[in-house]
C-alpha cells in the first residue's frame, strides 16, 4: 500500500506545482494526442505493464509466499528515500519543461521549443532518469527483491524510449541538435 500512497502524494504535489508554473501542461498530459508517435504509444503501454502491473503482481506474490524473506526495515527506508528522489526529479523536470508530454510528439500547436533550464542543464531526459530511479527503488519500498525482475525490463524499455525520443527530437525539433552538443548526457551526468 505504501507505493500507492507515495504515487498519490506525488500526483497531488506535482499537480499543485504545475497549476502554478505550467497550467497548460496538465491539459497536454491529460490525453494522448493524435500526432503522438505510434512507437511511443506501444512503448508506454509496455512500460506501464511491466513497471506497474507485473512489478506489483510479483511483489504481491513475493509477500504471499515469502520469497524475499522477512523484510529488512532499512531496505524499505532506502526504497522510500530513492522513490522520493525519483519523484522529485520527475517533478522538477515537469516544472521546468512546459512541453513535458505523456507521449512523444512535437507540439507545434504549443510552439514547441528546446528547454535547457532546471535539470535539463545537466541531462537531456531528467524525467526518464527520475522514472528509472523510481522503478528501481519501488521494489525495495515494497520489500520485494523479486519485483526487480520486471522493473529491469521496464528500465530497458525506458532507455529504448530515451534513445528513440532523442533521435526524433534531433530530426524534428529546431535547436535540439545544438542543445545536444552542449548537454551531452541523456540520463546520467558524466556517464550517458
Amino acid at each position: 500500500m505504501g507505493i500507492f500512497r507515495a504515487k498519490l502524494w506525488a500526483v497531488v504535489v506535482v499537480s499543485l506545482i504545475l497549476l502554478r508554473r505550467n497550467p497548460g501542461l496538465i491539459s497536454e498530459r491529460s490525453r494522448v494526442k493524435a500526432d503522438a508517435k505510434a512507437w511511443d504509444r506501444r512503448l508506454l503501454a509496455a512500460i506501464n505493464l511491466l513497471g506497474q502491473g507485473a512489478m506489483l503482481v510479483v511483489a504481491g506474490l513475493d509477500q504471499r509466499f515469502g520469497w524475499t524473506g522477512e523484510g529488512v526495515w532499512s531496505l524499505h527506508l532506502i526504497g522510500l528515500v530513492l522513490v522520493g528522489v525519483g519523484i522529485g526529479l520527475v517533478s522538477w523536470a515537469m516544472a521546468a519543461n512546459r512541453f513535458f508530454s505523456r507521449v512523444m510528439r512535437i507540439q507545434k500547436d504549443r510552439d514547441h521549443q528546446v528547454v535547457s533550464v532546471g535539470p535539463y542543464r545537466f541531462v537531456r531526459h531528467p524525467g526518464y532518469a527520475g522514472l528509472i530511479l523510481f522503478a528501481l527503488a519501488a521494489p525495495a519500498l515494497l520489500g520485494s527483491l523479486w519485483a526487480l525482475i520486471p522493473e529491469v525490463f521496464s528500465v530497458g524499455l525506458i532507455v529504448l524510449r530515451t534513445l528513440l525520443e532523442d533521435k526524433t527530437l534531433l530530426v524534428e525539433l529546431e535547436g535540439y541538435e545544438e542543445y545536444s552538443l552542449r548537454v551531452r548526457q541523456r540520463l546520467i551526468p558524466g556517464v550517458w
